[in-house]
């Protein structure tokens, strides 16, 4: 005999508790994520617990522990919780309805130039979809993949192999040296890499696609700050080169405003042009939503399309 659509929306739902309460380690956060009473959620993990004959969680006043059996429930739970909402949305896409909400997750360079203006353009063909975004180094970025937090990433730079990871290059980002107007190296019609020596840099904090590169530049041509300033975002580089404190390695994407009102400019370092990939990742172990696929075939169409470069002076203007 099959499950009435009740009996399965009380299945899902008490997953769906039972989740809420293991990553939020509290009865009383997880009652207010849900919009539940605490005696409600209490419940339905007492439910669980009746119906496995098992404890799922130890729980005191200050924090829920997952039991070993409770934390093979977790992985499977959710498992089970995107199989359902992959399911829900294939449904719907037979009636040509996309929903669903998407946890998007970006690095900075990504986020802060290159997503806002993606995003807007599949809000708007996906009305239904609900996305969320969240902003951090590629480091934090990468580890919420792996976590489950996060259900796809825009990341820049070198991301470490990793047997949970599937890392697809999307496009190619251009590094530039840039400095102040003012700056003495600023009026040089051609500089080499030694050129730079003994010069203040400003740089990325630690777990940052941007430091990584400008780590690997600055080895890479044997050359010693004579004082760096760590700041963990490229506005802050970008405002304390503005400022004259430094000089510093950051994507042209992120500078092209300043560049062109003159704000900051590029040295002419020889060489080859320096670039990084820039890539989107997922986590191996789990399945996409439907809308989450819909938007990682939106990012690889304006791939191929080169939407994301002839478009990039108007986005530098809507920043």
């Amino acid at each position: 005999m099959g499950l009435s659509k009740g009996e399965v929306n009380m299945i899902v739902d008490t997953l769906r508790v039972f989740v809420t309460v293991a990553e939020q380690r509290h009865f009383s956060k997880a009652a207010e994520l849900l919009n539940m009473s605490q005696p409600g959620v209490s419940q339905h993990i007492r439910n669980m617990e009746n119906e496995l004959g098992t404890k799922l969680m130890l729980r005191s006043p200050k924090q829920v522990k997952l039991t070993e059996e409770g934390t093979i429930l977790y992985r499977k739970a959710k498992q089970i919780l995107s199989l359902y909402e992959e399911a829900k949305q294939q449904i719907h896409l037979l009636h040509e309805v996309v929903t669903g909400s998407i946890q998007i997750g970006a690095s900075f360079t990504i986020g802060e130039y290159i997503l806002p203006r993606l995003l807007a353009k599949f809000a708007g063909q996906y009305p239904e979809v609900d996305l969320q975004l969240t902003i951090g180094n590629t480091e934090e970025i990468v580890a919420g993949i792996r976590s489950n937090d996060l259900d796809l990433a825009l990341v820049e730079g070198t991301v470490e192999e990793h047997p949970d990871l599937i890392i697809t290059p999307y496009m190619q980002d251009e590094m530039i040296v840039v400095a102040a107007r003012n700056h003495p190296l600023a009026a040089a019609a051609a500089l080499e890499p030694a050129d730079l020596a003994n010069q203040n840099w400003i740089i990325r904090e630690i777990g940052s696609g941007t430091r990584a590169f400008s780590d690997h530049f600055l080895q890479a041509n044997g050359l010693t700050p004579k004082r760096s300033y760590v700041f963990n975002s490229s506005q802050g580089v970008k405002e304390a080169v503005s400022a004259g404190l430094g000089i510093a390695v950051l994507s042209r994407l992120a500078v092209r405003k300043e560049l062109g009102n003159g704000e900051l400019c590029e040295l002419a370092v020889s060489g080859p042009a320096m670039k990084r990939e820039l890539s989107v990742i997922r986590n191996r172990q789990g399945s996409l939503t439907l809308a989450a696929e819909m938007f990682q075939r939106e990012v690889q169409e304006r791939q191929q399309a080169a939407e994301w470069t002839c478009d990039l002076p108007e986005l530098a203007d809507h920043l």
